[in-house]
């Protein structure tokens, strides 16, 4: 059942979901539990920049689905490991067909494993991130309400390509924001509204 003046889908359980949660098990199990609770961890943190940058042009369900082979690939994103990472690491992933076989997200994964190793010296990636976060968040009531890039993401984009990091442009650090808590795009009517903790409902 949609509610057209909301935006959301109230399901089978009777929970309201944005559509892109509404249907597809492995969405909904994501959303209802993980998109957008925070990231406090640097492991987790770099997991969700590498797998974003992979995510541009592509579905977030075809990352979604591929995450398992991503985090065998990237020694569970262990940023230590990652920044170890020669031609040799660089040809097997090239031919690992469970992942996107991109080169340059490839080589943005292990560039961004080297610079969040050098960040720690600045308080570390989390804390970096973090840092970022806006006074406000939105209040959406239909997807189309939903900022794709903000002030903050675009000063985010600019301080992380300064420390570094690349495949980080504004767009994709709105949504890492999204994901990682920092922000509140839960639509106004979902279940989910408010359950980071971080903003209220």
């Amino acid at each position: 059942m949609s509610t057209p003046d909301t935006g959301v889908v109230v399901g089978d359980d009777g929970l309201a979901r944005p559509a892109w949660a509404a249907v597809d098990p492995l969405l909904r199990e994501y959303y209802d539990t993980e998109w957008g609770m925070p990231v406090r961890d640097e492991q987790g943190m770099y997991e969700r920049i590498t797998l974003e940058a992979f995510q541009a042009g592509l579905s977030w369900a075809t990352i979604l689905r591929k995450r398992p082979a991503f985090r065998e690939a990237f020694a569970n994103f262990d940023p230590d490991v990652v920044a170890t990472y020669d031609d040799a690491d660089v040809e097997r992933l090239l031919n690992n067909a469970g992942i996107v076989r991109n080169k340059a997200k490839i080589l943005a994964a292990i560039n961004n494993a080297q610079a969040t190793i050098k960040l720690r010296d600045k308080g570390g990636l989390v804390d970096f991130v973090w840092s970022f976060q806006p006074d406000e968040t939105p209040h959406p009531h239909t997807v189309d309400e939903i900022p794709t890039k903000s002030p903050e993401s675009l000063a985010l984009s600019k301080a992380m390509r300064k420390e570094g990091f690349t495949f980080v442009g504004p767009t994709t650090m709105y949504a890492l924001m999204e994901a990682s808590g920092i922000v509140d795009t839960h639509l106004v009517d979902s279940h989910r509204r408010g359950s980071s903790g971080v903003w209220p409902s």
